[in-house]
């Protein structure tokens, strides 16, 4: 990897993630994160002269990253389009899919972005800077119950109509455009000695909001089963119970809401099924890349028609 893609963003659970996809030399691959382009060039490696890659980003500083590589194309959307532009190159089906959701390590350390409770600078958020909806607007816009709603449903806070009311008051008197100007409003809501948790759960919710991350994850991962071909797997890596809850519902049920299909027999109908257990990156990796601390991987392969059918002890087993 050359420098400027590593200092971009060190990617997290790299050889599990690209081992889980079992690779075939000749089989086309899709890469829905691509950031510093580390998972990528892994997975490139692996590849054949046949093989075929495909990359998403929205965020325009990745495509400074691409990839000087005739297997190789990178596209520069969110991966909630993935069947869209997949059909555009002329793609119906991989062998492959792989996620690392979440925030690069550019964006949380480039102090303009916003993303970061560790630097001062405008509160911005977007992943894709030319999406309309900043982390400013969301803040100085939201009447209180609608902070609320994201605080507690994003941010999981069990005060978060405390620290609704505490940011709309603040915004009376003076707009909140900067970290500072967020964490002054809120002051009185961080405890001592859990002041950054809370914190960052507070910057994470309205992060979420701004870049609609859930109903991107929702849209992407109801897609896969049209995507993916029988066999092929899927390598996703989340990094807060919200994302995780969304993956392993998906993997396990086939779906997001409600109890997964079941025929006439009470046999549970799911289109992928778990490989593994969950992967959690190990100590070594956690000193060496404090932000993989909280990342989590699973692994999920796609079912023949025939054999979409599980029996309810498989698929309870977690």
């Amino acid at each position: 990897m050359n420098d400027t893609a590593s200092s971009y963003h060190i990617p997290v659970l790299l050889h599990q993630s690209v081992e889980g996809l079992a690779i075939k030399p000749d089989g086309i691959y899709v890469d829905v994160t691509f950031g510093g382009g580390g998972h990528s060039r892994e997975i490139l490696k692996h590849l054949g002269e046949k093989g075929r890659l495909y990359a998403f980003d929205q965020d325009a500083d990745a495509l400074n990253n691409t990839i000087d590589d005739p297997r190789f194309t990178l596209i520069h959307q969110n991966f909630k389009f993935l069947r869209q532009y997949l059909r555009f190159y002329g793609v119906s089906e991989v062998d492959g899919v792989l996620g690392d959701f979440g925030v690069s390590s550019h964006q949380f350390d480039i102090a303009a972005r916003g993303f970061s409770t560790r630097f001062e600078g405008a509160l911005d958020m977007r992943m894709n800077q030319e999406a309309p909806l900043t982390a400013q607007e969301v803040l100085n816009s939201y009447d209180e119950a609608a902070l609320t709603q994201l605080l507690a449903n994003y941010g999981e806070l069990k005060n978060a109509r405390a620290i609704a009311r505490a940011i709309t008051t603040y915004r009376a008197l003076q707009p909140i455009s900067l970290g500072s100007e967020l964490q002054e409003a809120v002051k009185q809501y961080l405890p001592k000695f859990k002041e950054n948790k809370v914190l960052a759960q507070i910057y994470q919710a309205i992060r979420i909001e701004v870049n609609g991350e859930l109903e991107a994850l929702e849209s992407f991962l109801l897609q896969l089963p049209a995507v993916v071909k029988e066999g092929g797997r899927i390598s996703l890596i989340s990094y807060h119970s919200l994302e995780d809850r969304y993956v392993k519902r998906f993997i396990r049920d086939g779906q997001l809401e409600g109890a997964a299909e079941k025929d006439w027999f009470g046999n549970v109908q799911v289109p992928f099924r778990k490989v593994g257990g969950l992967i959690l990156p190990t100590d070594e990796e956690i000193a060496q890349n404090s932000r993989a601390r909280s990342a989590k991987l699973r692994i999920g392969e796609r079912c023949s028609a025939s054999g979409q059918q599980t029996m309810r002890k498989q698929h309870l087993e977690k």
